[in-house]
């Protein structure tokens, strides 16, 4: 079932569909692409380098969609989505260093995905069907992440780098959400408000754009609480914090000491 989308399509180029929506997914590669660079760099594990892997893969999957409008990459823009939270669950479950495990669990989500993908591609393609897939598969992901935040004795700052993280992550995911919601109710009104404004002011109201950019800050903002909580479940976490390449594209860093005068 393709999806009916506001922005008008081959407006700005004759080569990408909608161009607003494909090029807000940037936001998710650079975002994802930072987190896979600062995992290498300072060896913290496959597991957390796979989540940021599968949030540029949303980003890449959201972008063909956008671009083309076909079913096939349609299924491009929506899957990867379940399959980054399994990836996230994955990790929360085995947090520590050695797999506890085994190929148990992974096993278990791959079928699970498996049969999702599968119920979805070939019997009910129902975009309501994957948003309570993916909202089932997301919540468990967010519990098992407070689950192991109980289990652990955290110190006043990393309580704090976590509280932020969490709370940026439900803003910037509940932001877009809403701002998808507005999207979709007030479509015409908002093709109106485009037409009279043009371009560049145009921008501002191209609302399912915004929804890319701010699902892929809560996105990324939701994937550093669960890399900063694996660091505190190593004993790592007074290492690092939180700091900003360009000064808006959130990443993991050394923590650098001040120095006293």
């Amino acid at each position: 079932m393709a999806l009916f989308l506001v922005e008008e399509n081959y407006v700005v180029s004759h080569y990408i569909a909608e161009f607003w929506n494909s090029i807000t997914n940037g936001v998710f590669v650079a975002l994802a692409f930072l987190g896979m660079y600062t995992t290498l760099k300072h060896k913290q594990g496959w597991r957390v380098f796979a989540c940021y892997a599968a949030l540029m893969f949303v980003g890449c999957g959201s972008a063909c969609f956008h671009a083309t409008l076909k079913y096939t990459t349609q299924l491009l823009d929506e899957l990867p989505m379940l399959y980054l939270c399994a990836l996230v669950l994955y990790a929360l479950i085995e947090i520590d260093k050695d797999t506890k495990y085994g190929a148990t669990v992974p096993l278990a989500l791959i079928a699970f995905q498996a049969t999702i993908t599968c119920i979805y591609v070939f019997w009910i393609q129902n975009p309501i069907f994957h948003q309570v897939a993916f909202g089932l598969t997301a919540f468990g992901g967010v519990g098992f992440g407070l689950k192991r935040l109980r289990e652990m004795q955290l110190s006043a700052r990393t309580w704090r780098i976590l509280s932020r993280l969490h709370l940026l992550g439900h803003v910037g995911m509940w932001g877009g959400f809403l701002a998808w919601n507005i999207d979709n109710i007030f479509c015409h009104r908002l093709r109106s408000y485009r037409s009279h404004v043009g371009a560049p002011l145009d921008v501002f109201f191209q609302l399912h754009g915004w929804w890319h950019v701010l699902t892929a800050y809560g996105s990324t903002y939701l994937l550093l609480w669960v890399h900063f909580i694996r660091l505190a479940r190593l004993g790592h976490d007074h290492l690092f914090t939180i700091k900003y390449a360009l000064g808006f594209l959130p990443y993991v860093a050394m923590d650098t000491p001040k120095k006293v005068e």
